[in-house]
């Protein structure tokens, strides 16, 4: 798709979603992170649940750095793969401390030495917290709506980034994921999405492209 194009898509999808933001609680740049981490394969509403707990138990950096693995694990349980979530935030709070004097890097270089961050994480975290924006962030939703629209042919998630950023406008990077993710939950399902009620039918190569019991038959 052209850069002429997906700007038609994106004047659509700020159109409906424009208001869309990030659904994780956070207060300080740390607890963005802590919580987008524990966001990794978990729902937003599920991390939501946990974090209002977690942050009253840990206060600050200094606080998660020195938190002992178990006890941590345990308070992080049910957002999934608690363990790999605990060992990450602890090894990042303690880089943090020891590396970049407690607070959290402003850079994509700098938040890619910290364990458990890759560029999705750095992209949300930059975002939120700074309102930095070096990139765009790529879940599932986004990666799916992606192919979709013709934007990507890529399931490599920094692949798929790389795609965006030559054709999305600069100046929505930091808020396409939000409004894609949006449209991906309320009508372009990874199974049966609604294209008959989608605003975007008229200008997406994959419209209708589904079987009669919701089998996709087009691009994946």
């Amino acid at each position: 798709m052209s850069k002429k194009d997906a700007q038609v898509v994106v004047d659509m999808l700020r159109k409906e979603y424009g208001g869309s933001e990030t659904a994780l609680f956070f207060e300080t740049p740390h607890q963005m992170l802590v919580a987008t981490i524990l966001s990794a394969q978990c729902t937003d509403e599920r991390v939501n649940k946990v974090t209002p707990g977690l942050f009253k138990k840990y206060k600050s950096v200094e606080e998660f750095a020195s938190a002992k693995q178990e006890e941590l694990e345990q308070n992080i349980r049910s957002t999934g793969f608690f363990r790999n979530k605990a060992r990450n935030i602890i090894g990042a709070s303690r880089k943090i401390l020891e590396d970049y004097g407690r607070k959290v890097p402003r850079t994509m270089e700098e938040m890619l030495t910290l364990p458990g961050v890759a560029r999705k994480t750095a992209n949300v975290v930059l975002h939120n917290a700074y309102r930095i924006v070096e990139g765009i962030v790529v879940d599932t939703h986004v990666g799916r709506l992606s192919r979709r629209l013709g934007w990507s042919k890529e399931k490599n998630a920094e692949k798929v980034e790389k795609d965006l950023m030559k054709i999305i406008p600069r100046d929505d990077w930091g808020n396409i994921a939000y409004w894609l993710i949006d449209h991906g939950r309320a009508v372009c399902k990874s199974q049966k999405p609604v294209c008959g009620e989608c605003f975007l039918k008229e200008v997406c190569p994959s419209a209708g492209k589904f079987d009669e019991r919701g089998r996709w038959v087009g691009v994946k």
